[in-house]
């Protein structure tokens, strides 16, 4: 009888294994058949298939939008490599020192600079608040580094035009602003003086180290390692931007093509507040990614957006991405979470109507 249980006991074993096997191997076929490079195949192979008379104007606006945008594309991959490589990076600490003042302002304007990847954001926000910097900073960081970075603002230039980068460049610093004084403020009234959660195991980041960690070497070539850092860098970033400005334009062209111009102006379009409002209630959740958001709103304004409503929808879109809001609430309690939120969307509203009018 134990014999016939301990067979009985593999046996459930096996099949358990053969069922998680059998999950996780449907789970990869599912993310390869719903992986960018596979939708920037179908899309064009559907139309061609669907409607074989918009195959070649698909195509056109996709491939035009394209190659019009590949100076800042090896522009904005050159500078990351760049920058990766000598592990610049590093300096955004020094902004997290002195007075609360003078670390929010800084915080707010070197989010903008660098360009950290979602994961790397979790252990330097979690090393910022272990050694005890102000949550206030932290937010004004946390607010603005999602929005902008120097790839960000020469693909934005090259979609929409100087206007629209150099409006969201002030829009990230200008939300990083609100938020960071506006934690301030709350914490004086004493909200948050417990920011962080309550965590056990490994809080390592698998997405690289820390970037406390490492020296800045500004002349990179003369060291092996890091002429092959910034060839490996060279390829992921331009592979990674490539990718996504090829699927945004052919969405773009998808938009132009056969979304009418009367259905999105009904919404977006037009003059006054409630646009804006939309604009940054609709681009929270519909965010695409902060390298294909400008083409994406560059077709959505060729179907009617307003201009306020535009930046609304991009800067309420970048705060609310899921690796930004993944990374705020794996490290942080609810209520800093909510207020993230909050003073994001808020944020976008105001800088949206603040674009709208010099615009």
């Amino acid at each position: 009888m134990p014999r016939t249980v301990a067979q009985l006991d593999e046996r459930y074993i096996d099949v358990s294994e053969l069922v998680v096997k059998s999950f996780q191997d449907l789970r990869r076929r599912a993310d390869k058949a719903t992986s960018v490079w596979t939708l920037i195949l179908l899309i064009p192979l559907a139309v061609a298939l669907l409607d074989p008379g918009q195959f070649d104007s698909i195509v056109s606006i996709a491939s035009r939008s394209l190659l019009g945008t590949l100076p800042y594309i090896v522009t904005a991959v050159l500078l990351v490599a760049y920058i990766k490589t000598t592990g610049a990076e590093a300096l955004v600490a020094k902004a997290f020192a002195g007075r609360e003042t003078r670390m929010i302002i800084l915080a707010a304007l070197f989010g903008g600079l660098a360009p950290f990847c979602s994961c790397e954001v979790i252990p330097f926000i979690s090393g910022l608040l272990a050694v005890g910097a102000p949550l206030s900073a932290v937010m004004a960081f946390w607010l603005s580094s999602p929005l902008i970075d120097p790839p960000t603002i020469l693909i934005t230039a090259g979609a929409l035009g100087w206007d629209f980068a150099i409006g969201k460049t002030i829009a990230a610093v200008m939300l990083g602003l609100i938020g960071g004084f506006g934690i301030r403020l709350l914490t004086h009234q004493g909200i948050f003086l417990a920011p962080l959660r309550q965590r056990g195991g490994d809080d390592s980041c698998v997405c690289g180290p820390s970037p406390f960690s490492g020296t800045i070497k500004w002349r990179f070539w003369h060291a092996s390692e890091r002429r092959k850092t910034f060839g490996s860098e060279l390829v992921s970033n331009g592979v990674f931007l490539i990718k996504w400005l090829t699927f945004a334009y052919l969405l773009e062209a998808l938009l132009v093509t056969y979304v009418p111009a009367e259905s999105i102006g009904a919404v977006v379009g037009g003059e006054g507040f409630f646009p804006i409002v939309v604009g940054a209630l609709v681009g929270a959740p519909a965010y695409l990614n902060g390298y294909a958001a400008p083409a994406l709103v560059s077709g959505l304004m060729e179907q009617g957006m307003s201009a306020g409503a535009a930046m609304a929808f991009m800067t309420a879109g970048a705060v609310s991405c899921i690796p930004a809001m993944a990374a705020v609430w794996s490290l942080v309690r609810r209520p800093v979470f909510i207020a993230y939120v909050c003073f994001g969307i808020a944020g976008a509203i105001i800088m949206g109507t603040v674009f709208a009018f010099f615009v």
